[in-house]
């Protein structure tokens, strides 16, 4: 019943440290002093050209081969699918219009912010070739937005809550190389099944606290048994922790929802409970609709969805952890 409120006042501070963050990337500002960019490197992705496409059982991306994913390379044959989800066909507010088909007075504008819509990406200056953004990494074997809502990129967040692992005594178990072993909140995702950090989309309005609502459900309306004391010492704690933030990453992440012309960024900060005495000691709860909810061991044999693994092996690294 805590996890609710500490999540969603988790991904709202997040989305307040985005917003400083990218207001000073755009103006041409210095970054967070409390920040430390991690880069990954990404020359192809492989995610991103699976098939068949996510919540789909026929609908099949064209093939691309490794060395074919770059736009440099000449691919005559390429005749990607064009799919865009009936879920985003139907116009939510969260989804562009069809640029393809739109007029002039209603393009968006690219590669800055658009009314409120960030379409700036982390990657940098993307191309538009024939009305739509070009996925800044290659082919994917898919045009339109799939399951997406923006055409070009679709900004996220990726909370990534650690802590040590400790046995019945408190004292902190380390794994087979010396290292302590590091555990970090995961949840596990209800279109597919797969375990993944408890990231949202961020973009107007409250699209964070939506996101967060959308990816726990039902199981985490249980914030409403909560008495004021419980959420105050929430509270409390999250402000604590909230202070030793530090970014892990920022741009591309390979998502099986990315398509030609849109796909998926983030921005991963770490909270790190080095004592115990903060989120660690919340028990978590996943709720009646079977979204599971965990502290996970980290280490080199995990399987997460998109590219969470790799944020949370540099998370793993940077704390110097086992893994």
């Amino acid at each position: 019943m805590l996890l609710y409120g500490l999540l969603v006042m988790l991904f709202d501070h997040m989305q307040c440290v985005w917003t400083q963050l990218e207001g000073r990337h755009l103006m041409g500002g210095s970054m967070s002093k409390i920040t430390s960019v991690t880069k990954l490197a990404m020359e192809i992705h492989i995610k991103a050209r699976s098939s068949p496409y996510q919540r789909t059982t026929d609908v099949k991306r064209f093939p691309v081969p490794d060395e074919k994913v770059p736009w440099n390379v000449d691919f005559p044959e390429y005749k990607p699918v064009d799919y865009t989800a009936p879920s985003v066909q139907k116009g939510p507010v969260w989804a562009d219009i069809d640029v393809r088909t739109a007029d002039a007075s209603q393009q968006p504008i690219w590669n800055k912010l658009d009314n409120g819509v960030n379409r700036v990406s982390h990657m940098g200056p993307y191309k538009i070739v024939d009305k739509c953004p070009r996925n800044p990494i290659g082919r994917t074997g898919m045009i339109g937005r799939g399951l997406l809502g923006r055409w070009g990129p679709n900004h996220a967040a990726d909370p990534i809550v650690t802590r040590w692992k400790r046995n019945i005594s408190g004292e902190v178990v380390n794994g087979e190389g010396g290292r302590p072993i590091l555990q970090a909140i995961v949840v596990q995702r209800r279109d597919n099944g797969e375990w993944a950090l408890p990231g949202g989309m961020v973009d107007p309005g409250e699209v964070v606290t939506m996101a967060v609502r959308r990816e726990f459900g039902e199981e985490a309306l249980n914030m409403l048994d909560a008495t004021p004391e419980q959420v105050k010492e929430i509270k409390k704690h999250i402000n604590s922790l909230f202070e030793h933030g530090v970014e892990i990453y920022r741009g591309y992440v390979d998502d099986p929802r990315n398509t030609d012309n849109a796909w998926m960024e983030t921005i991963a900060m770490n909270f790190h409970d080095d004592k115990g005495d903060s989120v660690a000691k919340f028990k978590l709860h996943a709720g009646d609709d079977a979204v599971g909810v965990k502290w996970m061991d980290l280490s080199h044999s995990l399987q997460l969805f998109a590219s969470h693994v790799d944020f949370l092996q540099h998370t793993a690294k940077r704390l110097n952890a086992n893994w």
